[in-house]
């Protein structure tokens, strides 16, 4: 079994960043891709973000392409989630998750954190 743990978020002004830290603990991390989710209030968890198991190939919704950078350190069992130009859009629970492999499809994924608040003002 793999527990998460997310941390980083927080209140924000729009055009401002975060960043998300997700570490993880129980089974090898490397064995592992990651991905990264969200929920708005009142609607469905989405995709953000997905890196492989060696971090050489990434994935994102394309509702964040150039604003969001995904990264993993496999020595240290974490994957962090740097959003650069926030936009109020932006506010979501955030989940970071595990799969076999890198994924876009939330079905695939099933290790999940607790998650953590992001809020994006305007």
């Amino acid at each position: 079994q793999v527990q998460l743990l997310e941390s980083g978020g927080g209140l924000v002004q729009a055009g401002g960043s975060l960043r998300l830290s997700c570490a993880a603990s129980g089974r090898t991390f490397s064995n592992y891709a990651m991905g990264w989710f969200r929920q708005a209030p009142g609607k469905e968890r989405e995709f953000v973000a997905a890196i492989s198991r060696t971090g050489s190939s990434t994935r994102y919704v394309d509702s964040v392409k150039g604003r969001f950078t995904i990264s993993r350190d496999n020595a240290k069992n974490t994957v962090d989630l740097q959003m650069n130009s926030l936009k109020p859009e932006d506010t979501a629970v955030y989940y970071c998750a595990t799969s076999g492999g890198i994924s876009m499809k939330e079905t695939l994924f099933d290790y999940w954190g607790q998650g953590t608040q992001v809020t994006v003002s305007s």
